[in-house]
């Protein structure tokens, strides 16, 4: 948590935190009327916060929004070089082909792709890399984009929950509390993923499976194309796969060794681009570099500043601790141990999953991981001892929580934002109030499996 140190008393009369929470529904308010864009919004709010003192400019952005920002920037770059080399298109039409391209297998199948390769990586990568693919494929049926980039947002974030490494929340996790490992969360999150995947699918047949439909000479068309004759670039191919598997390898094994996720992606990044550029004349390495640069969704990365720096300004200012408190508090009516535990452990992922659906999930977590680990040591000061396997649920459910309920909303989670900024630059503008209504009651759905599912593997 930062220094609160510097805070104001009062800011023209009124309490910091007041005055924070304020800044923050205002902002929210306006990103979801969607009158104005929301990277312009969010800047405009995190320059108050730090006009008005609820932060300062050295803490407010942390090591870990920065990590983030670093990782958005360097896999964007390296997906417009590897782009021009048709891979996209390439994936697009195999893809479709490979499910006699019928809309709705072509749904489930990118799906389960998001959510497996956002386990195995992490989600923001994922979505960088299947949301081009879509967006080809789509234009190629001449079908709506956004049945699918909805269920991809939705997946990305269940198939993230997987692992340490699939979302933020985790990485946190499994970096601040000491014993536990990658393979812990295979072991006890991971089992649930595939339930919760099967029941997405579910509403999202019922809302959409029916409805999606291409025309017969759409289908035709695309079943006759040769999708070789999109690999245009090879030797830019070879590069692009050369240094994006390097890079995935440097993502599953850097982290022990300390080096973060937005090292390795600007590093790749940064090696695409030189080997982009060998044997072009220099205007033109001018040119390629400016146009790599040019294709990254700038007004996503903004929105990401201004949004660190609001919710940092709601942490300092107190409204994140003292959300957590009161989860903390609700186990002060529980007559026994097993019974504490199981209000600590589902207050958690409730709580968490909503805050994630309105806040920042890094910043949040960062604050309740603290603050658990306090509350857990001062029960069994007062002889109410958690068991390891009830202290384990807690942070399972914190996982859960925060990872699951970043699809409550467009700005729940950085994927989610990440293929908006894409589907808006292509044409395709995912609007805030529409999305989180189809959302919102899927994310309380999956919410609820997880919540049974920590109840009666470690609760019960």
């Amino acid at each position: 948590m930062h220094d609160q140190a510097h805070i104001p008393e009062s800011i023209f009369g009124m309490d910091p935190l007041w005055v924070a929470a304020g800044i923050f529904f205002f902002a929210y308010t306006l990103i979801m009327v969607e009158k104005f864009n929301r990277a312009v919004i969010a800047m405009l709010a995190g320059a108050t916060m730090l006009l008005l003192g609820i932060v300062d400019q050295s803490t407010a952005i942390s090591p870990e929004d920065l990590n983030v920002i670093g990782l958005l920037i360097g896999m964007m770059v390296i997906v417009a070089v590897a782009s021009r080399s048709g891979v996209f298109q390439y994936l697009a039409i195999w893809s479709a082909k490979k499910v006699k391209a019928k809309p709705w297998g072509i749904l489930v199948m990118l799906s389960i792709i998001t959510a497996v390769l956002s386990a195995c990586l992490d989600n923001v990568t994922t979505v960088l890399l299947i949301v081009p693919v879509t967006l080809a494929i789509t234009r190629e049926m001449e079908i709506e984009p956004y049945p699918f980039l909805f269920a991809e947002i939705l997946f990305s974030n269940i198939g993230g929950t997987a692992t340490l490494i699939g979302d933020p929340p985790n990485i946190l996790i499994g970096s601040l509390v000491p014993h536990i490992t990658f393979n812990d969360f295979l072991v006890h999150v991971a089992p649930i993923v595939p339930v919760i995947m099967v029941a997405t699918f579910v509403p999202l047949w019922l809302v959409w499976g029916r409805r999606l439909t291409a025309s017969p000479e759409a289908q035709a068309r695309v079943l006759a194309m040769d999708e070789r004759e999109c690999l245009k670039r090879p030797r830019l191919l070879k590069k692009s796969l050369a240094v994006l598997a390097a890079v995935l390898a440097g993502f599953t094994i850097a982290h022990p060794f300390g080096i973060q996720t937005a090292t390795v992606a600007l590093t790749g990044a940064a090696i695409l681009l030189l080997l982009d550029n060998l044997g072009r004349k220099r205007e033109d390495k001018a040119h390629n570099v400016h146009a790599s640069f040019g294709e990254v969704e700038w007004v996503t990365i903004f929105f990401f500043v201004g949004l660190f720096v609001i919710v940092h300004g709601l942490e300092n200012a107190g409204a994140l601790s003292l959300l957590a408190d009161q989860v903390v508090a609700l186990t002060a009516t529980a007559e026994t141990v097993d019974e504490a535990a199981g209000i600590l452990a589902i207050s958690v992922i409730w709580v968490s999953a909503i805050a994630s659906t309105i806040l920042d999930n890094i910043p949040f977590v960062a604050t309740m991981i603290p603050t658990l680990q306090s509350a857990m040591d001062q029960m069994a000061e007062s002889g109410t001892i958690l068991s390891q396997a009830q202290q384990n649920a807690v942070w399972w459910s914190l996982s859960l929580g925060a990872c699951l309920g970043g699809n409550g909303s467009l700005i729940g989670a950085s994927a989610n934002l990440i293929t908006a900024g894409i589907a808006e630059r292509q044409g395709h503008p995912i609007h805030f109030l529409k999305f989180m209504l189809h959302a919102f009651p899927l994310m309380l759905m999956s919410v609820a499996i997880a919540s049974v599912y920590v109840w009666l593997r470690y609760l019960n």
